[in-house]
């Protein structure tokens, strides 16, 4: 979200001002004062810098230095900029390196008696305080020391400067316990605080800003603020433009006093506790182009009330994660400068009027996860009034999702000429995909899963693509995302062909193979799910040629024939579920870095690879996000998701999956030895092998799997006793042994003692607690044995 271009523009005038009557580098004549020299030489003396920015700082003329300005009249130095035009994470610090300047800063820049100008941000100053004789450049009017290694305290005689205009010290690093000393600053325009550990500094900091009557931008985002924002008699920073008080811990209603500064242009409160109603008369504020009061849950307001108001010129309304109720009113549409709306997470109800048609300038609408009960209007109106004289002709991302929409798609949807993101997903909207979808040459995001839409993918989705020359189904742009899951489509799958990351048809009714050339045609596809289908045939071998597959889902379907060995070559691989089909014959050998594997429900035979022992990603105990699945989606996150058979019953895993280390075989035709190679799989939480025909014993070494928290074996051929060992497996939650060959004593001891009877019944040879059956010896008093 961008802040408004007056700020821009007050910024320039800023270092305008304060490089007045200025001069600089080789086109400059006059000359530096000698004292100024000596003054930046022995500044320079204290500083490191590896990348030698400072080369220039050599020869009689200081103002020709790199960094340094003077003043035309009199040759002294005004101007300090050393701030590091490279900083790490930005685009070119890779090409730069490490160009931080660092060391001591001397108190001799104090010499510099007509310093107006001082910009250190950006370095790595190692934790140094922020000198005190920063407190004595009198003259100062711009001062930057943002990210550049200070901490501790920020020293109260900063409040000496009164001259100072702008005043940059955002770093987490920083803390101040008492504000008052700004009160000094009388000259201030420009404060940005972020991150600054504000948090014992009260409520007195409003009352003391309150003192600043030149102050135009007011920025204390993250600075643990907390408790109320207290009324204020008497407003006197009038001139104020910018106030951002997000991410702190905020408790309190929006203040009235806000209203009474008609200068206002920016406003984000978002991410704190504010209560209460939203003041109506923010609409009437007559300067406003941003309000973001997003994430504080508890605000109120109804959207018919609200939305009355004039918001003569506001272009970002994010009230995202609140409680705003009742339906948009047909005023909604006369907010003409809106380019950005965000209402995620409220209680909106009723449809889309349709007068959002007005809004030419809209490029981001968000209604995702309300109550909205309507359809989408049959047409909109205004479009007149937009230059191109199509609907919205700016929107680019509509997202409407979870909420209870009914109705069929309208087709201006495909006259939305620049939309890169459609999320309908989760309402009950009916009816087939209008044709007039297939010109959305730019989308990205197609998401239509879980409604009732039905019919086949319409033929005008087939034209042909800008990225490639075989019949595009999808006609959306390049590293787009489908998503079409749980509705009623039916007939065969039509592939997009351009470079698309995510695919899901899951949840419908599509029939007929998996394309051959799927792979081919998808080689940098991440996530693939056609689970829950009609899907026949054989599973191409061309899966194997997508080397950027993290995800594939063919669960629920008719398939048969092997498993292609070709999959081996997918080097990404985490999820491979393929349970619920008629597959048949081996497992292949090599499958890669699988994280989860469900092959359950088919009827494979032979053995469990020896190779399996080597699956990278369960060798392992999972960190958190150390393997994620596919993330990007719909411009926020595509919510990991799976079905996994554990603790007795299917579960479905979302943000917890990249945490999952899973293999289901259960429910083939499996034969031979338990290999001891899986016992090297420490990072497994779930296996299941249950339902086939696995002979042998179990190795000692299964105490290696130290995560594992549900283990199922039931319905074997295992034999021999029941290892102690397994006493060791402090996580496991279920243990299913039932209905095999075991033999000899229990090991009920330690963990194993949170295990009854169901988990061994169907062994005869079993014997010992939690059975009935008592061990040879066992339960003889000493009277017996006389």
């Amino acid at each position: 979200m961008e802040k408004f271009s007056v700020l821009r523009l007050l910024l320039l005038i800023l270092c305008l001002i304060a490089r007045g009557f200025v001069s600089n580098g080789a086109a400059q004549s006059v000359k530096c004062l000698k004292s100024d020299q000596d003054a930046l030489v022995n500044f320079k003396n204290g500083l490191e810098d590896p990348k030698n920015r400072l080369l220039s700082w050599q020869g009689s003329n200081c103002c020709q230095w790199s960094g340094i300005s003077c003043e035309n009249s009199t040759g002294a130095v005004v101007t300090v900029d050393l701030h590091n035009p490279h900083p790490s994470g930005s685009d070119s610090s890779g090409r730069y390196g490490f160009w931080n300047l660092s060391g001591e800063v001397r108190p001799s820049l104090v010499k510099l008696k007509s310093l107006r100008y001082l910009d250190l941000s950006f370095n790595t100053f190692n934790g140094i305080p922020i000198p005190i004789f920063f407190g004595s450049l009198e003259n100062l009017q711009y001062l930057n020391l943002s990210n550049a290694g200070f901490s501790s305290k920020i020293p109260p005689n900063l409040g000496n400067l009164s001259s100072l205009e702008y005043l940059d010290v955002k770093i987490s690093t920083l803390t101040v316990d008492n504000l008052e000393w700004m009160a000094g600053l009388v000259s201030l325009k420009h404060l940005m605080m972020n991150e600054v550990d504000l948090s014992m500094v009260g409520s007195d900091w409003v009352g003391t800003l309150n003192k600043l009557p030149a102050l135009i931008e007011l920025h204390l985002s993250s600075c643990r603020l907390s408790g109320y924002i207290p009324s204020l008699d008497f407003v006197n920073f009038t001139s104020l433009a910018v106030i951002d008080l997000s991410s702190n811990r905020l408790n309190s209603k929006i203040p009235d006093w806000l209203l009474n500064i008609s200068s206002l242009a920016y406003v984000d409160m978002s991410n704190n506790k504010f209560y209460g109603r939203i003041p109506l008369g923010l609409g009437e504020l007559p300067n406003l182009q941003t309000l973001n009061v997003a994430g504080n849950k508890n605000l109120t307001a109804s959207c018919f009330q609200l939305f009355k108001g004039s918001w003569k010129k506001i272009e970002v309304l994010d009230l995202a994660s609140n409680k705003l109720h009742g339906k948009l009113p047909t005023s909604f549409g006369n907010m003409t400068s809106l380019t950005y709306v965000d209402l995620f997470a409220n209680n909106v109800q009723g449809g889309i009027p349709s007068s959002i048609g007005k809004l030419c300038n809209l490029k981001f609408f968000c209604l995702v996860g309300n109550n909205m009960t309507g359809s989408l209007p049959e047409y909109l109106e205004g479009i007149e009034n937009c230059l191109s004289k199509s609907p919205l002709p700016s929107l680019q991302f509509l997202t409407l999702a979870n909420n209870q929409l009914h109705g069929i798609l309208p087709d201006w949807l495909g006259q939305l000429k620049n939309l890169v993101q459609l999320d309908l997903e989760y309402n009950s909207l009916q009816g087939p995909i209008p044709t007039s979808l297939g010109s959305l040459l730019h989308l990205t995001g197609l998401g239509l899963g879980g409604n009732q839409l039905n019919g086949t993918l319409p033929e005008s989705l087939g034209q042909l693509s800008e990225f490639g020359q075989l019949p595009n189904p999808l006609n959306v742009a390049l590293s787009a995302d489908v998503d079409l899951s749980s509705n009623l489509f039916e007939g065969p799958i039509s592939l997009p062909v351009v470079e698309i990351e995510l695919l899901d048809l899951s949840n419908n009714r599509f029939s007929g193979p998996i394309p051959i050339n799927m792979g081919a045609s998808m080689h940098n596809l991440i996530f693939l799910s056609l689970s829950s289908n009609n899907i026949t045939g054989n599973i191409p071998a061309s899966l194997g040629d997508m080397n950027s597959i993290q995800v594939i889902d063919l669960s629920s379907n008719n398939l048969t024939g092997n498993i292609t060995a070709s999959i081996g070559n997918c080097s990404y691989l985490k999820v491979l579920d393929v349970s619920g089909n008629n597959l048949y014959g081996g497992i292949p050998n090599s499958l890669g870095s699988l994280q989860v594997l469900d092959m359950a429900e088919n009827m494979l035979n032979g053995t469990i690879p020896v190779s399996f022992g080597d699956l990278k990603a369960m060798t392992r105990v999972q960190i958190k996000n150390q393997y994620l699945f596919y993330g990007k989606y719909m411009g926020l996150f595509y919510e990991e998701n799976l079905v996994v058979c554990t603790k007795n019953q299917p579960q479905r895993f979302t943000k917890t999956l990249s945490l999952l280390t899973s293999m289901d075989l259960s429910g083939n035709n499996l034969h031979g030895d338990l290999p001891q190679e899986l016992t090297k799989l420490e990072g497994l939480v779930v296996l299941n092998l249950s339902r086939n025909h696995i002979s042998g014993q179990i190795p000692n070494s299964i105490s290696n799997l130290r995560q594992l928290s549900s283990l199922d074996l039931s319905s074997n051929s295992l034999a021999g006793p029941i290892p102690p060992s397994m006493s060791l497996l402090s996580f496991l939650g279920v243990l299913n042994l039932s209905y095999n060959n075991f033999s000899g004593a229990i090991p009920y001891t330690s963990h194993m003692t949170t295990f009854e009877a169901p988990s061994f019944v169907g062994n005869p040879g079993l014997c010992g607690a939690p059975l009935v059956v008592k061990c040879p010896g066992e339960g003889i008093d000493e009277g017996e044995l006389l």
